[in-house]
């Protein structure tokens, strides 16, 4: 007996229902980290109850376990989810896990348990990104990915900044219980949108032909125009060959298809751009509050208000940025991004001790940088797509019916979580060695690296190289 049609089948599986349903879940991800990290040493300390000398160490072990298991647990994560016929499970899976550690974490009384607790976060984090940007790119094609990226991340960068700020105040006037009863309510509204979700194949089986058929048609339609782009048709001719893949693979290549995409130079730049991407954002994160502090004698509370600063032209930005991308192609957007980055990192250095002239010039300073952050928001997971696309139209008997998104942005994750964990390990020890100001011109020449590669690599290669 066949299957009667889902109430709410047009708005469930909407693009902008699927988007919001993504996003929202990247902000619970995001938002649950930040809320629960600064509360860790506080964590050990009263309930936990160790001695003063353990709580430092413990507290950089529970962030490796968490990054550790986001990194180990990525590529599996796209690897399942390419193979089963529908993403909404796995990215359910996702949510049970991180339930299950938002619990332990609440309820637990022994140090094991706040590890376990981690590392079941650092795997829904794997789940979330991985699924989630695969659910994006399934919904609304690549063409239109680089405006969606960039709104998503304008609006999880609101859960970044809202969460330590809260998670401080809310912690100072009802404890633990208030913090966590946040965190349950985020949990709750994002397990209803996943629950409620329904995959564009899915809503397919219930569709009438003509509609299909007109839906085919005017993405036939809105593809050929952006087809246009500089260097991004899709697969010409010509160039289909570049892109075929031989028959005679290794195992486990056959296994894991995307790892025979790693071997264009276009992807593996667009993976690095992720993961200079992830060490900015974090060296911001672990260098903003230290730094306020010795600048201003600011407390925890007023250095998380300076992140507004950073974020906001993020959260304004990065939608416009995302849609220039789509336009005009990632290789403008990552090659003036990262290169504008350069001189505004070392500019960081002009902030002094003093009042509040001083801590204009800063907010100033980050804001500009915030700019920055918005514009190389979305160009590699634009590019990253748009490679792996190719790969697969030419050889969709290699790939399957599906395609290897869901292994490309597990990939992506694991360089991601890499570069979050890099960051504040990389700038920390540099700001206690060099200083805060020196620590920022390393950070730039690493822009300033990857600026350069994206004009070689990014988007093909650029005209006078072609003209040779």
């Amino acid at each position: 007996m066949a299957k009667s049609k889902p109430k709410g089948l047009v708005w469930r599986s909407s693009t902008p229902f699927i988007v919001s349903t993504v996003g929202i879940g990247l902000f619970t991800d995001l938002f649950l980290y930040g809320l629960v990290v600064p509360l860790l040493p506080f964590m050990l300390e009263e309930r936990i109850h160790l001695p003063q000398s353990q709580i430092q160490s413990h507290t950089s072990g529970l962030l490796a376990a968490y990054a550790g298991a986001s990194v180990l647990c990525s590529p599996p994560a796209g690897i399942i989810a390419d193979r089963v016929s529908t993403r909404q499970a796995p990215f359910l899976i996702g949510l049970v896990a991180l339930l299950a550690a938002t619990l332990m974490l609440f309820l637990g009384q022994a140090i094991a348990v706040l590890y376990i607790a981690r590392i079941l976060q650092g795997m829904s984090a794997a789940v979330v990104w991985t699924i989630g940007l695969a659910l994006v790119m399934d919904t609304v094609g690549a063409e239109n990915l680089g405006k969606t990226i960039g709104s998503i991340f304008g609006f999880i960068s609101i859960g970044e900044l809202a969460a330590p700020v809260l998670g401080g105040v809310v912690y100072e006037k009802a404890g633990f219980s208030g913090v966590f009863g946040i965190a349950f309510g985020i949990l709750a509204v994002d397990f209803i949108m996943r629950l409620l979700l329904i995959e564009k194949k899915t809503a397919a089986r219930w569709e009438a032909p003509k509609e299909a058929d007109r839906e085919d048609t005017a993405d036939s339609e809105g593809g050929n125009t952006e087809d246009a782009n500089e260097e991004e048709p899709l697969l010409r001719k010509n160039e289909a060959e570049d892109y075929k893949v031989p028959d005679s693979q290794p195992k486990a290549v056959r296994s894991f298809p995307i790892l025979f995409c790693l071997k264009n130079p276009r992807l593996l730049t667009a993976l690095l751009l992720a993961l200079t991407q992830a060490t900015l954002l974090s060296t911001f994160d672990a260098t903003i509050p230290t730094e306020a502090q010795q600048l201003f004698g600011f407390d925890s509370l007023k250095a998380g208000l300076l992140f507004i600063a950073l974020v906001l032209p993020y959260l304004l930005l990065g939608p416009v940025a995302g849609l220039l991308v789509d336009r005009y192609g990632p290789k403008p957007a990552a090659v003036l991004g990262f290169g504008y980055l350069v001189p505004v990192l070392i500019l960081l250095r002009l902030a002094h001790p003093g009042g509040t002239s001083q801590i204009v010039i800063y907010c100033a300073l980050l804001a500009l940088n915030g700019i920055g952050l918005a514009v190389i928001g979305s160009p590699s997971i634009v590019e990253a797509s748009t490679v792996v696309e190719r790969y697969h139209k030419a050889n969709p008997d290699f790939f399957g019916e599906q395609g290897p998104y869901a292994q490309l942005y597990g990939i992506n994750s694991m360089v991601f979580s890499a570069g979050l964990t890099l960051g504040p390990v990389v700038s920390g020890g540099l700001k206690d060695s060099i200083g805060y100001g020196n620590m920022n011109v390393v950070i730039a020449a690493l822009c300033l690296v990857t600026a350069v590669l994206s004009v070689i690599y990014i988007g093909g290669k650029p005209r006078f190289q072609k003209q040779r």
